[in-house]
């Protein structure tokens, strides 16, 4: 199995896991980022640095990119263009906020991604024009990890 369909696999084994903020623990409750948490752990190892307490509205009222700095600090950032089974998607959820919701790109065709979304938990979403445009940045984890 390469990386990749590692990465994949972990995430579609959190399908399911109850939306809880802040939280990283698959079956019993997990945020966007606690997903992706999840997912290095379990792929790679060791979390890259120790995430610290954090509002629901990630910074929005001071403009704040707190999720973009950590993803540019921790992951490998590609074009957004450059679509890949296993990529960290990070969305904006309108034009003018910070990018505050992360995702696993699943498949390519269709276009799919893993997120954990509130009110839904962890779910397997169509990537769809709507979220597509959402797209703020895209990463991949760093590949000397595996």
């Amino acid at each position: 199995m390469t990386p990749e369909e590692r990465i994949v696999a972990e995430a579609r084994s959190w399908v399911g896991t109850p939306y809880q903020h802040q939280c990283s623990t698959r079956g019993a409750g997990t945020d966007c980022l606690g997903l992706v948490r999840g997912v290095w752990r379990a792929v790679i190892g060791a979390e890259p640095e120790v995430v610290p307490p954090y509002t629901p509205d990630w910074a929005e009222p001071a403009a704040q990119e707190v999720l973009l700095a950590a993803a540019l600090r921790c992951l490998c950032p590609k074009p957004v263009g450059a679509s890949a089974p296993g990529d960290v998607l990070l969305f904006r959820m309108n034009d003018r906020a910070i990018a505050k919701h992360l995702g696993i790109q699943s498949s390519l065709n269709p276009a799919r991604f893993i997120h954990a979304y509130t009110g839904h938990g962890v779910i397997e979403s169509s990537l769809s024009l709507p979220w597509e445009r959402r797209i703020a940045a895209r990463f991949a984890f760093p590949k000397g990890a595996f």
